[in-house]
């Protein structure tokens, strides 16, 4: 029976409102469950699988792709200014990075503040330190944290893959041409070792791309 307009007395077909709200509500639930499935994958398909798959920021707060040092060997450690390790290990730092060079090599430097007062400054300050005061050359990245909820991603697949969480200062983890650890080091073992270490993965870096030639 067709309902009658009470003012005019005309009669009115049932409107069709409901049903096109519905239909556009289930369309949008559809086409962003779609969108959520396609930024899921993307994320997934983009996670990092290596050291070097990652993006960090350099001590002037700029992205930086760590894809630059894949096929190269790298010792990166958590550093501090003002440790009771540090005027020997920057030293050491800097003389493995001179002797091995940068072109199969390199020290890949993260401040952390989060052992006591030994980094309490700026990236940049703590950089400009480190060049002014031991003379070295090698990388400085952004300061991090390297233990809990706020650690820096990078740095926490390394501490992952060798299931440690560095107590101090002046870690080291040697990262292979791949982006995977192979070895990391605490500060109170002897650096002849790191040496000798990263000198023979060079050595074989060196060896096997002779072999392709």
């Amino acid at each position: 029976m067709e309902a009658v307009d009470v003012l005019g007395g005309y009669p009115t077909k049932p409107s069709n409102t409901r049903a096109r709200i519905i239909w556009v509500l289930l369309s949008m639930t559809v086409i962003m469950g779609s969108l959520f499935m396609l930024y899921s994958f993307l994320k997934t398909a983009k996670r990092p699988t290596d050291f070097y798959s990652f993006e960090v920021k350099d001590a002037k707060g700029r992205s930086v792709s760590l894809e630059r040092y894949r096929g190269k060997a790298s010792l990166v450690v958590n550093v501090a200014s003002h440790s009771e390790h540090t005027e020997k290990e920057y030293r050491f730092l800097q003389d493995l990075h001179r002797e091995l060079g940068t072109s199969l090599f390199n020290v890949l430097a993260f401040p952390c503040g989060q052992f006591g007062d030994t980094e309490q400054g700026e990236s940049r300050d703590i950089e400009a330190y480190a060049k002014y005061t031991y003379g070295v050359t090698f990388h400085f990245f952004s300061k991090i944290k390297i233990m809990g909820s706020e650690a820096e991603p990078s740095f926490k697949f390394l501490t992952d893959s060798v299931k440690k969480v560095p107590k101090w200062n002046f870690w080291k983890f040697l990262v292979n041409t791949e982006g995977h650890v192979v070895r990391y080091w605490n500060p109170e073992e002897p650096n002849e070792s790191v040496r000798q270490e990263a000198t023979a993965m060079v050595r074989q870096i060196i060896l096997k791309k002779k072999a392709e030639l």
